[in-house]
């Protein structure tokens, strides 16, 4: 369905756990309806940190009949330095000026990632602030206990999980957040007016480990070591590194001397999967909280999937 000439156009999102194949999905879709694609994917963003993160630019580049390379424009990756500080705000905003674009265009934007953060503050249009750091606020909340802070936040906004009660610091910020909101109630982010179309790719959690195995496997022998070695004779802050998790980490300790080859691939190895099982835990309850996920089946031919996305789509 083009969206030039609706009031509220629409946003397909393509989502589910790593190594699903959401990218060459997308990608096929595009390629059919005109389409854009916006990523979200929290470590994406990134310039230099492209094996790891599973960019693979290339599947944007797609042989025509006659030969020719059509490439599909892709938004919000490689747009920030690895080190710089990125989150859900800027990603927001970011998100915002893609959308318009592309709608502006006359083209079929498809949000296209993993990170179930980035994901549900469009889906379900959070509004977020841009809450500059008070270190007096802080100071004032020092003489309280953790069990305090969090009755306090969950007295002003629903805790859907702990992972801002499990750290003071996140504590503090989110409790930071909930007053600069209560002070400024105009200073949030504004998402467009749009109609959802949400895709989960889904396969037997055999399959899914079987396949990181395999794109594990193939990342290594592309580089990804020799990538981390890289970002860390930049400059980039082996902590930072340590922080974005997963490949980043693991590896960033190999190169420290901290552990074996051997042992950062078995922890490597098993840290995807349980951040597997995180992102499907997360999808879930998304649809808990009243996003309509429709999920297909992963092991169809790419043609039947985009063929089940283009009849959502029209039916929108």
């Amino acid at each position: 369905m083009n969206n030039q000439g609706r009031e509220n156009p629409v946003l397909l999102t393509i989502l589910g756990p790593t190594a699903c194949g959401k990218t060459s999905l997308a990608v096929a879709v595009a390629q059919q309806r005109n389409g854009e694609i916006i990523s979200a994917d929290s470590r994406q963003v990134f310039r230099g940190m492209d094996i790891g993160t599973g960019k693979d630019l290339s599947e944007y580049d797609v042989p025509t009949a006659t030969g020719a390379i059509h490439h599909i424009p892709y938004h919000l990756i490689d747009i920030c330095d690895a080190g710089e500080e990125y989150n859900v705000y800027k990603f927001q905003n970011a998100f915002i000026e893609a959308f318009n674009g592309i709608v502006e265009r006359g083209r079929q934007p498809i949000l296209c990632g993993g990170t179930g953060l980035y994901i549900e503050s469009i889906v379900r249009a959070y509004q977020l602030p841009d809450a500059p750091v008070d270190q007096h606020f802080r100071q004032k909340q020092e003489t309280f206990s953790d069990e305090q802070l969090t009755e306090r936040l969950a007295s002003l906004v629903q805790l859907h999980n702990h992972t801002d009660t499990e750290d003071r610091g996140r504590l503090l910020r989110a409790l930071e957040i909930q007053d600069f909101k209560q002070r400024n109630p105009e200073a949030y982010t504004h998402l467009p007016a749009m109609r959802h179309v949400v895709v989960g790719v889904s396969f037997p959690r055999e399959v899914v480990i079987e396949r990181i195995g395999i794109r594990l496997r193939q990342r290594l022998e592309q580089g990804m070591v020799d990538e981390v070695q890289r970002l860390l004779d930049q400059g980039v802050p082996p902590e930072r590194l340590l922080r974005y998790g997963l490949e980043y980490k693991q590896i960033t300790r190999y190169l420290k001397g901290e552990i074996d080859y051997e042992k950062m691939y078995t922890d490597l190895y098993t840290d995807i999967r349980r951040f597997a099982k995180r992102q499907m835990t997360w999808f879930r309850r998304m649809e808990r909280n009243g996003v309509d996920i429709h999920w297909i089946d992963g092991q169809q031919e790419l043609s039947q999937k985009v063929e089940e996305i283009t009849a959502l789509l029209d039916c929108k």
